[in-house]
């Protein structure tokens, strides 16, 4: 087994680790459930007194099983090796007192901080996991399930589901509160939004489609000057049927102002702008 391969399954443990600490320093001590398994497990734990470690694990264990039958295995076993790290840390975690560290004001006016830094931090953690071919469990096993028996399926409609229901379940369960349905909308979008960033990684670029009649010397200032190379095209107008050429040049976000004063240099030319999620193959980074 390749080093890195080694790696990535060491990395998990200390996900899991920091990501059962951030529920213990910002959810726990603030009544609020985050999205996903790990919710319905807090809710438990704070009506019954049942560690939601526990409960993560009971949950987890036969979507872990049925999935194992039916989806990737490495994808299941790095799965189960967060789960297992993360109820485990998460028991151990509820029997240590984290009081010194824990963010927490008794009069409320600050509650709001607390699922931006958990959903912040667990965002992080979760982007990571999936990098590495995982995920922390739940609903991602669920939706990795239903994605391969039918991939037309779009999951964001019942992840989104799901959690509206913990959201709303929450106002009943932490005293008939809008503040923990509040929290549990906030912790979920900047989860959400933090671990998107992550899986785009550092890999984002800018392509741009440029409609001209001077390509070549349009390609020579891009190149020139920018370092990234050009793909020309040739293009006809619907309206007119002249022929122009199409100039696609990806570069680095920092450099769109470069690529705007260059195209300004060219009377007549045209372009748009679109986001490219990752670049793979030979890519510069140009500083």
């Amino acid at each position: 087994m390749k080093k890195s391969k080694v790696t990535s399954w060491l990395v998990f443990p200390l996900l899991a680790a920091c990501y059962a600490l951030a529920y213990r320093l910002f959810v726990f001590p603030n009544d609020f459930a985050p999205s996903g398994v790990g919710g319905i497990a807090t809710m438990v734990q704070y009506v019954f007194h049942f560690d939601a470690g526990y409960l993560n694990l009971v949950i987890n264990l036969p979507l872990l099983i049925i999935a194992w039958m039916t989806v990737d295995r490495e994808f299941v076993l790095k799965s189960a090796l967060f789960t297992l790290c993360f109820s485990g840390f998460l028991v151990l975690f509820n029997h240590l007192d984290f009081t010194p560290y824990q963010y927490y004001t008794e009069n409320g006016t600050s509650n709001v901080l607390a699922p931006v830094a958990a959903g912040t931090v667990v965002g992080f953690l979760y982007g990571t996991a999936v990098r590495l071919g995982g995920s922390s469990g739940g609903i991602d096993i669920v939706g990795e399930m239903v994605h391969h028996k039918r991939p037309e399926y779009n999951m964001v409609w019942v992840t989104f589901s799901i959690n509206a229901a913990i959201a709303a379940t929450s106002y009943f369960v932490f005293n008939y509160k809008f503040e923990p349905v509040i929290c549990c909308l906030v912790y979920g979008f900047v989860t959400s939004t933090v671990a998107n960033s992550v899986l785009k990684g550092y890999h984002a670029a800018l392509k741009f489609e440029i409609v001209t009649d001077r390509p070549e010397e349009m390609a020579g200032e891009l190149m020139g000057q920018l370092h990234h190379g050009v793909t020309l095209l040739s293009a006809e107008g619907a309206y007119t049927h002249m022929q122009k050429s199409l100039v696609i040049c990806i570069v680095n976000k920092r450099q769109i102002a470069d690529v705007e004063r260059i195209i300004s240099s060219f009377p007549g030319s045209f372009a748009y702008i679109t986001s490219v999620n990752a670049t793979v193959g030979n890519f510069v980074r140009v500083k």
